[in-house]
């Protein structure tokens, strides 16, 4: 065998949007078809996640949301093409994307979405401040700009007084 080639099943990841046009309990079953697809062609599902419905970033064939699903799985390279068609001719997928990737235990995709949710905590927290430091500094700038029209008005009135002759 090649220096450069395993003897290990290559690992896949599989993203799949299901179209808008079904309910939440029907998307579960074609969900289980997706798999049954990998399996079919001799694909040994490892992971599965399901993200629930979402908007899409455009339109895809007239729909504005999809029910988004992920599957890692391990299948020979040969069997990548006929599963890529089969999703490709399942009418109730709208778009599909599999990708090679290295395998990954449960425990570390856990932490793989715990320090990305850190991550994304993290940044709300700065943006919240940021936010409220700008509005700080909005608020001292019209403090500053009422003083600044107070002391012109008082120069003005000031001066309309002590140029009368009344005052005595």
């Amino acid at each position: 065998m090649a220096k450069n080639k395993s003897s290990k099943t290559p690992h896949y990841e599989l993203l799949f949007i299901i179209s808008n046009k079904f309910t939440e309990d029907e998307v579960k079953p074609i969900i289980e078809e997706v798999g049954k697809t990998i399996g079919n062609n001799e694909g040994k599902v490892t992971y599965e996640e399901y993200w629930g419905k979402k908007e899409l970033a455009y339109p895809i064939e007239h729909f504005n949301h999809g029910y988004y699903a992920l599957y890692e799985f391990d299948a020979a390279g040969e069997k990548m093409t006929k599963i890529d068609k089969d999703l490709r001719m399942n009418k109730k997928v709208l778009r599909h994307q599999i990708v090679s990737r290295p395998f990954r235990t449960p425990e570390e995709i856990e932490k793989e979405k715990k320090e990305s949710q850190e991550k994304v905590d993290k940044l709300k927290t700065d943006a919240v401040q940021k936010t409220r430091s700008d509005k700080d500094e909005v608020k001292e700038k019209k403090e500053k700009e009422v003083a600044k029209v107070n002391l012109k008005e008082l120069d003005e009135k000031l001066d309309k007084i002590l140029e009368t002759d009344d005052l005595l």
